[in-house]
C-alpha cells in the first residue's frame, strides 16, 4: 500500500533516521517504538502525508485512504457529537436524502410515464449503493463505537465545543474507527482513554480488517494489538517480529550483537593502525600499508550511542505507619443533587497497593481526594491511623508549583544531602536533560510540570501515598523507574492508573468504583478480572433440578462420561493464578516465621507482644484464606483433567 525507499529525515544537523527501505502491506499491525525525539511521531506524518521526507522516496497506492490520529491539537465545533461521528458517512447521508426524495417524486409522478421508470432505475441504484455502504446500520455502528469509548448516551447529544480537549480527540478517534480506512494511524491513542475504553480499543484492533500503525508507551496495549514493531534507534529504523514483550527479548540480543561486533572492529581498527604507523615510513612494507589504508577506508564504521544508563532510584524510606492506615466508614457523597458515592466502607491497612479502576466520572479522583482529607463528606466518617502522613499527587499537580523556581535549584532545596549527579539522573528519567534541568517551571507545560512534580515527590515521601494518574504524560522508561520505585517502597499506597501492566505489576489489591459503589478484589488487574468472571458466572449459574439419589445414580450409570476440557485461556488463568497464590503463601510463611522469633524474644515487653499476636493472628488468616483459595483451584484443575 506505502512504500518507503531509501528515506531520510533530518532536522538541522540531526538525523532521525537514513536508509529506511519500508513496505506497508494490508493487515499489517505494527508498534512503532523509540526514545523521546527519535522520530516516532514524525514518521506517522510522513506516511500520513503532513510532513515529507528529506531524501528518498514514498510510493503511495492509487486511491488509498489515510486515516491519522495525531496526539493532540483536533477540536470539533457546530454539531453535536452523534452528528459529528456521523459526518464520516456523508455519501451514505446524502443517498438516504435522495432516496427520502425520490419517494416523494414516485408519489407525484405517473407510474406509467417514462419519467417514473427514471425515477424507479434511480431509486433501485441509490438502494443498492446505500446497502453497500452499510446505511441501515450506520447509526448503530456509530453507538457501538461511542458506547465503547464511554461517552454516556445522554452526552450523544452535547455540541462537540462543550467538551474538553481529551473527550474531543476521542470524538476524533471515533470519527476514524467509523471511517476504516485502508491505514489507519494512530499517534498515542490510548492517552484520554479509561481502562475500559482501552480495553474496547483494543479488541476494536484486534478485528480491524485493514491494517494500523500505533504509537504507545502502554505496553499491555501493544502486546494485545500489534504483530511487528519498528523500533527507532542509532538513527536506523529496525524492524521485529512479534508484539512488544518478545521485541524486548530480540532487541537486546540485537544490542549484544551489534555492540560485539562494534568492539570486533575497534580491535580491527587498532591492529591497522598499529602496522600503518609502525612501518608508514618503510619502503618494504609500502603496498602492505597502503592496502591497509584502503581497507580502513573501505570499512563500514558500527556506531553505536551511549548507553542509557538504568536508574534504579530508591524512596527513603517513611517512617511504619499503624496497621489500619485509613477508614472510611458509611461514606457518602453528594454535589448537589448528582450522587457520587451512597454509604461506601473501606479499610486501608498497612503495605496495602490499591488500585482504584471503573470508568471516567465514576468517582475515583473524588474517592483519591476524599482519602487525602480534601473534600468534605456528604455523611459518614473517614479515620486516618497512628502516625499516618499523607502525599497527594493530584492531575493537575502542577498548579502547586512555584513558577518562578528552576527545577535543579528547586529539587537540590528539597534534598540537600542529594549528591548533584544523583539529581541530574532522576530528572532524566522523567525527560529533563541536558539544559532542561535549569529551565524555570513557569516555562514548562502542565504535562511537563506534572512530570516534575512526581520526581519531586520521590524524595520525601510521606507513609501514605495517594497517587491520581501518576503515569500520565511518561514514556515506558519513565514509567519502568516509577515502577521499581514504588516496588521498593515500604509505605501504603492508593492509586489511579489507566496502565493494565502498571496495574498488574504493583497492586495487590483492585477496588472497582462504579454507580456509588467500591467492590474490593485481591491481587492485580488480571487477578481482578478474572473474579468478576468468575462471580457473574456464578451469577447466571442455572439451577440444578431436583434428582432423587436412586434415579441420579441410575443416570449417573447409564450415561457414558464425555471428557469435559475447560477453556485453555480459563485453564492458563487458573494456573496463573495458583501460582501468584504459591507465592503468597511462601511470604505469609516467612512473614509469620519472623513474628513468631519476634514473639520469643518479646519477654515481657505487653505492649510490643499484643502488637506481634496480632500482626501473626491477621497474616495467619489472610494465609488461610489463600490456602483454601489454591485448593479450591487445584481442584477444579483436577476435575476438568487439565
Amino acid at each position: 500500500m506505502i512504500r518507503l525507499a531509501e528515506a531520510r529525515m533530518r532536522y538541522g544537523a540531526r538525523v532521525l533516521f537514513d536508509k529506511l527501505d519500508w513496505l506497508i502491506t494490508p493487515g499489517d499491525r505494527v508498534g512503532v517504538v523509540g526514545g523521546n525525539g527519535s522520530g516516532k511521531s514524525t514518521l506517522l506524518k510522513i506516511l500520513h502525508g503532513s510532513e515529507h521526507l528529506d531524501r528518498g522516496t514514498i510510493e503511495r497506492q492509487k486511491g488509498i485512504k489515510v486515516g491519522y490520529l495525531p496526539q493532540e491539537g483536533l477540536a470539533f465545533s457546530g454539531r453535536t457529537v452523534f452528528e459529528e461521528c456521523l459526518s464520516v458517512f456523508d455519501e451514505a447521508q446524502a443517498l438516504e436524502r435522495e432516496l427520502d426524495e425520490l419517494v416523494d417524486r414516485m408519489a407525484e409522478v405517473d407510474p406509467a410515464s417514462p419519467e417514473f421508470q427514471e425515477v424507479l432505475d434511480r431509486y433501485e441504484w441509490c438502494s443498492t449503493r446505500f446497502q453497500a455502504l452499510d446505511g441501515y446500520t450506520m447509526e448503530a455502528r456509530a453507538g457501538a463505537v461511542l458506547g465503547g469509548l464511554a461517552f454516556p448516551k445522554e452526552d450523544w447529544r452535547r455540541p462537540c465545543e462543550e467538551f474538553s480537549g481529551g473527550w474531543q480527540m476521542r470524538v476524533a478517534l471515533a470519527k476514524l474507527l467509523l471511517a476504516r480506512p485502508r491505514l489507519l494511524l494512530l499517534d498515542e491513542p490510548t492517552n484520554h482513554l479509561d481502562l475500559e475504553a482501552r480495553n474496547w480499543l483494543e479488541d476494536f484492533l484486534r478485528h480491524y480488517p485493514h491494517a494500523f500503525i500505533v504509537i504507545s508507551h502502554d505496553r499491555y496495549f501493544m502486546d494485545a494489538t500489534v504483530r511487528k514493531v519498528v523500533h527507532l534507534w542509532n538513527r536506523r529504523v529496525h524492524f521485529y517480529t512479534g508484539n512488544y514483550s518478545k521485541f524486548e527479548k530480540l532487541r537486546d540480543q540485537r544490542l549484544a550483537q551489534v555492540r560485539a561486533a562494534y568492539r570486533t572492529q575497534q580491535d580491527r581498527i587498532e591492529q591497522l593502525e598499529v602496522f600503518i604507523n609502525r612501518f608508514r615510513y618503510q619502503a618494504t612494507k609500502a603496498r602492505q600499508v597502503q592496502s591497509r589504508i584502503k581497507e580502513l577506508e573501505r570499512m563500514d564504521r558500527i556506531e553505536i550511542p551511549p548507553e542509557e544508563k538504568v536508574i534504579h532510584f530508591k524512596f527513603p524510606q517513611p517512617v511504619p505507619s499503624g496497621r489500619v492506615v485509613a477508614e472510611l466508614t458509611d461514606v457518602a457523597k453528594s454535589y448537589g443533587e448528582t450522587l457520587v458515592f451512597g454509604r461506601i466502607t473501606l479499610r486501608i491497612e498497612r503495605g496495602d497497593r490499591i488500585a482504584l479502576v471503573g470508568v471516567n466520572g465514576a468517582g475515583k479522583s473524588t474517592l483519591i481526594r476524599i482519602l487525602a482529607g480534601l473534600e468534605p463528606l456528604t455523611a459518614g466518617v473517614r479515620r486516618t491511623g497512628y502516625r499516618v502522613g499523607i502525599d497527594y499527587f493530584a492531575q493537575d499537580q502542577y498548579k502547586e508549583l512555584d513558577p518562578e523556581a528552576i527545577l535543579f535549584e528547586d529539587l537540590l532545596s528539597h534534598a540537600p544531602m542529594m549528591g548533584d549527579t544523583e539529581l541530574r539522573s532522576l530528572l532524566g528519567c522523567f525527560l529533563f536533560s541536558g539544559d532542561d534541568a535549569f529551565k524555570r517551571i513557569g516555562v514548562l507545560s502542565g504535562g511537563e510540570r506534572n512530570r516534575y512534580a512526581l520526581a519531586r515527590m520521590l524524595l520525601q515521601p510521606a507513609n501514605l501515598l495517594l497517587l491520581d494518574e501518576p503515569t500520565n504524560h511518561l514514556d515506558l522508561r519513565a514509567k519502568d523507574v516509577l515502577l521499581r520505585a514504588l516496588l521498593d517502597f515500604d509505605g501504603t499506597m492508593v492509586f489511579v492508573s489507566h496502565d493494565r501492566y502498571f496495574i498488574d505489576q504493583l497492586a495487590n489489591k483492585v477496588v472497582h468504583v462504579g454507580d456509588g459503589e467500591l467492590e474490593v478484589f485481591p491481587g492485580g488487574y488480571e487477578d481482578f478480572l478474572w473474579s468478576r468472571q468468575r462471580r457473574a458466572e456464578e451469577r447466571v449459574k442455572p439451577e440444578a433440578p431436583v434428582v432423587s439419589e436412586q434415579l441420579g445414580e441410575a443416570l449417573r450409570q447409564a450415561a457414558p462420561a464425555a471428557p469435559r476440557r475447560m477453556n485453555p485461556i480459563k485453564v492458563a488463568k487458573i494456573r496463573s493464578r495458583i501460582g501468584h497464590i504459591e507465592q503468597k503463601i511462601e511470604s505469609l510463611e516467612e512473614s509469620c516465621r519472623v513474628l513468631q522469633l519476634e514473639l520469643a524474644t518479646a519477654g515481657g515487653d505487653h505492649a510490643r507482644r499484643m502488637r506481634v499476636i496480632e500482626d501473626l493472628g491477621a497474616s495467619q488468616r489472610r494465609m488461610q484464606r489463600h490456602e483454601d483459595e489454591w485448593a479450591e483451584l487445584s481442584e477444579i484443575l483436577a476435575a476438568e483433567g487439565s
